[in-house]
């Protein structure tokens, strides 16, 4: 793959975040990056942001129709996603939240997988986890101080600021503007610092902490809280996917060559609602949508395919009925995962069962059987 491009040193800090491609599809010059990858790289990237988005379009049509109990749905993140993913390598790690479903994907996580969890079939170790993806985080924010002790085994391994870029990694978590808030986050950022870990903090700025607008929680703009930790922040325009992925390998490689943490803010927008249970008509106006989805990340992309003329109608057509052939792998297979059997959890806790979860197994067992017809 051809790399995006960054310059050595730390790029000017500014609140305009940095963008490539503007949201009419046209390419814009910066000072600090470029990406450099050929247009086939580029419709690699749409083909996987509109996958992601269906499998999302499908998986909230599950959950309405009662075949999963929730869904955090990823509608505009999609540039974020793929951008910052296909800018990692191994030995990288990542670490994501509940909501990184284009992440899991570009990794060869089976989004059945996925439905699993949010169906109440399976845990969360999916069958087809790569071993660098960390599993979802649903607790807010715990999971950036995994990431900053992840981040530090990596280091204390010698697999940071070594002569050979290639022998080099970092860790890469993901988490939300609501999570910026929490102490874990901000624990997460000091011992970050004082380690010169090596790891990104991407933080996914979608406007609203479920219905609290960033504007309440944050008197300045989310990546200049790096400066008080003591290292770089920077703004990256999150709907832009060329921008995401040259900001965040930049970023990569300033941890993966012992220079210490990075925050990354992708200033984006949840364009669909927190999680399948919230109604962001309570909190928000149809004006400020309607804004946002004329800065659509795959539109934007689309367009700047189509005008150069690197995909066309039949490249279209047929991304579309990948799209319908996934869609309805989704929905067949979705119904027909296997019910668990609540007496196995019991086991999968200790590598030896104490003897207090095995009586508690054995009475969850003669209640279970209570229900049985004679």
């Amino acid at each position: 793959m051809t790399e995006p491009t960054g310059t050595n040193r730390e790029p000017s800090v500014a609140d305009v975040p940095v963008q490539l491609l503007d949201a009419d599809g046209h390419r814009v010059d910066h000072p600090d990056f470029s990406f450099t990858g050929p247009d086939a790289e580029i419709a690699a990237h749409l083909r996987d942001m509109v996958l992601t988005r269906r499998i999302d379009t499908e998986a909230t049509a599950l959950q309405r129709k009662g075949e999963l109990g929730l869904w955090p749905p990823s509608l505009g993140h999609e540039a974020a996603h793929i951008g910052s993913v296909r800018a990692t390598r191994d030995p990288d790690l990542l670490i994501p939240y509940y909501r990184e479903h284009g992440v899991a994907w570009c990794l060869g996580v089976d989004p059945v997988d996925i439905l699993s969890t949010f169906r109440g079939t399976g845990m969360m170790d999916w069958p087809s986890r790569p071993d660098n993806l960390h599993i979802y985080s649903f607790v807010i924010g715990t999971q950036t101080l995994h990431a900053v002790g992840m981040a530090m085994a990596l280091q204390r391994d010698g697999l940071v600021g070594n002569d050979d870029p290639a022998a080099n990694g970092a860790a890469i978590v993901y988490f939300g503007d609501g999570s910026i808030s929490q102490g874990d986050v901000n624990e997460a950022f000091v011992f970050a610092a004082s380690c010169d870990a090596p790891v990104v903090f991407f933080c996914e700025n979608n406007q609203y902490a479920i219905s609290e607008p960033t504007s309440l929680q944050s008197r300045v703009p989310l990546y200049r809280r790096a400066q008080g930790f003591g290292f770089p922040g920077i703004r990256v325009d999150g709907n832009d996917v060329l921008a995401v992925q040259a900001v965040t390998a930049w970023a990569l490689d300033h941890a993966r060559r012992g220079l210490g943490p990075v925050l990354i803010e992708a200033y984006t927008y949840r364009m669909g609602a927190h999680t399948t249970s919230d109604d962001p008509t309570k909190y928000r106006v149809d004006a400020e949508v309607e804004e946002w989805l004329a800065k659509d990340p795959i539109q934007r992309v689309r367009a700047y395919l189509w005008e150069r003329g690197a995909i066309d109608q039949a490249w279209l057509d047929a991304l579309s009925a990948e799209s319908d052939a996934l869609a309805e792998r989704l929905r067949a297979e979705c119904v027909a995962l296997p019910e668990p059997e609540l007496a196995d959890y019991f086991g999968l806790v200790h590598a030896r069962t104490p003897d207090h979860l095995l009586a508690q197994r054995e009475a969850y067992l003669a209640y279970e059987s209570s229900f049985e017809e004679a």
